[in-house]
């Protein structure tokens, strides 16, 4: 099979997962979506019994926009979405139908619809992207560090996103024969393989503005990607052990993005309270 995914897309050292075995370790995404509905039912039973108001109804304020992967769609990161939400997180969603269109395109819809949603809550975004919609993630947060608070990417293979299974390289040259064919909304092999895959790559490797958090998460036992791909050195890197897909659904993985936000309320707590501490110190001084 010839693959309309360029070269430069998989550099030396990288190299993706191949055969059956890679993809039987897949399936394993049954097991962490089991996992996901043991713990919803669980906290469910447990915010039953507690009283409807009280101290630990935690308000929504801190946005967080969700970003599905490669040919996913919204409702893959719902499970995500309602465990940060109880959380006190208010979640968004990409808006994205099905993630198989122009990246270039789609960073820029999810810029104008990070600017809405900042502008709306007026604080910035955190995003959540998992494998391609990390990656839109980490550009986007290169391009407009003045709209997001951090992100975290969930097996995402942004120093080499050719990197991967025979299966996505198949189901790229699909795409790119649809597109060939007349049907539009679709990656074309431009997008796998030329100019416009080219600006989102580099894009993607632009250093991000220091008060950027960025946390990313992978896993070894990934069956669609190099797992080596996903250590962004700007990065703090957090093992899990899920499969790809498993990412989305996976509990262990949502306490992780969990810590990540959590992490990233106190840099913001710390920095806002900077200024006035200078202040405070200032005043003693001339006292």
């Amino acid at each position: 099979m010839n693959s309309p995914i360029g070269s430069f897309l998989a550099p030396p050292g990288f190299d993706g997962p191949s055969g059956l075995r890679a993809l039987a370790r897949e399936t394993s995404t049954l097991t962490e979506g089991a996992r996901l509905f043991r713990r919803a039912r669980s906290d469910r039973h447990a915010r039953a019994r507690l009283p409807y108001a009280g101290s630990h109804r935690v308000p929504a304020h801190d946005p967080v926009l969700l970003v599905p992967g490669f040919m996913a769609f919204d409702g893959t990161l719902r499970g995500m979405s309602v465990f940060l939400r109880n959380q006190g997180f208010r979640t968004y969603r990409s808006q994205i139908m099905l993630n198989v269109g122009c990246t270039r395109e789609a960073a820029d819809r999810l810029e104008g619809r990070v600017e809405a949603i900042a502008t709306k809550r007026n604080r910035k975004v955190t995003i959540v992207g998992h494998s391609l919609g990390g990656m839109l993630a980490r550009g986007l947060a290169a391009r407009r560090p003045d709209l997001i608070e951090g992100i975290v990417s969930l097996g995402s293979p942004v120093l080499a996103p050719g990197a991967i299974h025979k299966v996505l390289a198949w189901d790229a040259q699909m795409l790119a024969k649809l597109t060939r064919a007349g049907f539009g909304g679709m990656m074309s092999a431009d997008c796998f393989g030329g100019e416009c895959a080219r600006l989102s790559f580099e894009e993607s490797h632009v250093p991000l503005h220091p008060e950027v958090a960025f946390t990313a998460i992978y896993s070894k036992r990934d069956g669609i990607v190099d797992w080596r791909a996903c250590l962004d050195p700007a990065a703090l890197q957090v093992e899990v052990r899920t499969s790809h897909c498993g990412m989305a659904v996976d509990p262990i993985v949502m306490d992780h993005v969990l810590t990540a936000l959590r992490d990233q309320q106190v840099r913001r707590a710390t920095r806002e309270a900077a200024p006035a501490a200078e202040v405070g110190s200032l005043r003693v001084a001339h006292t």
